[in-house]
Parts: structure tokens; sequence; C-alpha cells
């Protein structure tokens, strides 16, 4: 098993996929496709996590897809945002800024996470958006595991106060940044601009808008031990930060979309490529939802039970819908 790297993910297959209107406020990297009826742009994305799921489970990567065949669900091809998993059995489960996403929630992943892996605690965070606070997973917050950092972009998606109760209960410290694009726009998700790897850290550096805590950043990337990769913002805005390394059969895996990785110049690549082996997969339709792959791949840093491991496989689990309700 890696630290850093998962050998197993998650992904949610939609059945009736669209960008959602009530996130495109805050997040820049939405589009619309005109060119296109609804009804195919749902087809397509369908498509495109069946083929994301696919590749991976022939690079040997164990995958869970869950079906979402809810209208109402428009962005729950990113479960990273709603849960994320961690070494010694901890699942945690978090606030969400739209309330259109807070019915992503599913009882049925959390238990098929217990019943295929070993989870001995669940930390439910949710309950905090009855006081305006939220936290979105592993899209706010970019997790060195091996030197316990989190890397968070200051944003309405990422309040400091449920950052440091997450830090807090799982042993991670905190380094909190302003980060804008182009435009002066704050990033939305610190996992569009940052990926780290076991030796590597991708991100818009020039993105950290205080110079002195741009240092810091680098820093702490340097102390860790790892080669930075300077994005331009440019290529952040292709996506080329919300990327995720995986640990296969043979080795490390950088997952990214086809159109993160043609931005990539020669360089970059080398440093990448001293690590790890880049898979690109094709996701434009999820992309205009104004996430990538990263965001659509929900790591699992669990130890499977013994009688899970038989094999890997792509899983589709058609287990009721049933949203996780906080009382």
């Amino acid at each position: 098993m890696s630290t850093q790297a998962p050998a197993a993910v998650l992904l949610i297959r939609p059945h009736h996929f669209t960008p959602n209107p009530a996130t495109a406020v805050d997040n820049a990297f939405q589009a619309l496709d005109p060119s296109r009826s609804a009804e195919q742009i749902a087809r397509d994305a369908y498509a495109e996590v069946t083929g994301v799921a696919e590749t991976l489970t022939r690079e040997g990567i164990r995958v869970h897809v869950f079906e979402n065949e809810l209208a109402t669900h428009p962005d729950s091809v990113f479960p990273n945002n709603w849960f994320s998993t961690h070494a010694g059995g901890y699942v945690a489960i978090y606030p969400m800024h739209s309330e259109s996403r807070r019915i992503e929630r599913r009882t049925d992943i959390i238990e098929m996470l217990k019943r295929s892996y070993r989870v001995q605690e669940v930390a439910d965070y949710s309950g905090l958006e009855y006081d305006q606070i939220f936290l979105e997973g592993t899209g706010a917050m970019v997790l060195d595991h091996v030197n316990r950092v989190v890397y968070a972009a200051r944003s309405n998606r990422a309040n400091p106060m449920a950052l440091e109760r997450f830090c807090t209960r799982f042993g991670y410290e905190s380094l909190v940044f302003e980060a804008v694009d182009s435009s002066g726009q704050p990033i939305y998700h610190t996992n569009v601009m940052m990926c780290i790897g076991t030796h590597f850290v991708i991100i818009g550096i020039d993105m950290v808008a205080d110079r002195r805590r741009r240092a810091e950043v680098v820093a702490a990337v340097e102390d860790s031990g790892r080669e930075l990769v300077a994005l331009r913002p440019e290529q952040v805005h292709e996506f080329a930060g919300n990327a995720i390394e995986l640990h296969g059969p043979d080795g490390h895996l950088l997952v990214m979309s086809r159109r993160a990785r043609a931005c990539l110049d020669r360089a970059q690549v080398e440093v990448l490529q001293r690590s790890c082996r880049i898979v690109d997969v094709e996701v434009p339709t999820i992309e205009l939802a104004g996430g990538s792959v990263r965001c659509m791949l929900a790591g699992i840093h669990l130890t499977p039970r013994r009688r899970a491991v038989s094999g890997t496989a792509t899983m589709p689990h058609k287990e009721e819908q049933t949203n996780l309700h906080v009382t």
C-alpha cells in the first residue's frame, strides 16, 4: 500500500448529468455547450464515467461504481466533496456549501465502505451546514498524507473553523492561502490548482496571491522532499492541477484528463514521469461542470477486508439511492 496514493477509488455514474447552475456563481471553471442537447450531454457524461472506470480497472485499480439515476443531483459525479477516507479506518463526511449538493450524501456508499474495508469511525461534520459553515472535502483540501499537512485555498467552501476541527481530529496541520485566477476571482476548490503525489507536487503557484505566503507554500513542498511542478494559470484552467496519483500493481499512476495532459510542456512531463506513469482519460463533458478527474475520483485509503480482496473489478452498485440525512 502507498500512504499518499490509494489503490482503490469510487465513482458515481450519473444518468442525468448537467452543469449545476446553483454552483456556477463562484465556479469559474464551469462552461456550457450549446451544440449538444441536454439528453446528449447526459449520455456523453455517462459514457465518460464508464470509460474512466474501465481504464482504471485495466490498470489494476480497484474501482467501485455507484449509479445515480436521480435528475435532482447534477453534481453527484463529484463525490470527493462530501466524503473522504483515511488510513486507520476513518471516514469523514462534510458540510456542503450549495443546498443542491447536500442531497448527494448516501448511506449506501458509507455502508459499502464498512462492508468492504475496515472502518472504525465515521466523523460527520455535515451538521455544520446549519451554522453556514462549509468544508467540501478533498475539493477544498489537498492532503499531504505523509507529512500530515492540509493545503487549502481560502473560499466560502473552506471555512477555517471546520478546517481546524478536521485537522485536530485527523492529525494534520493546515496551510491556508488566498488564491485567485487571472481575472482576480478566488479559486473555488484547492484541488483545481494543486495535486500532491508521492514524489511531486503540481501547483499553480503563481495563483497564491500573497508573495510571502507563496514562499511558505514552496518551502513546505521542498521540506516534504517532493519536486514542485509549477503550472501556469492557463494550465490550471485546462484542469492540469485536477489530477490524482493512484497506486497500481506496477507502480504509481498519475490520472488526469486528456485535456490536462495535452497542455503540459515537455519539462513538466519529464518530472512527473520520473516517479509515475501518466494515464489520461477523455472527460470533456464532465469538465463542463467545473471539475475534472480528481473531482470525479474519491480515493479509498482504507484497508480491505480479507473477503473483499478477491480481485480487482469494476463493481456497479444498484442499491436503493438513499440520501444520508443528519438528525
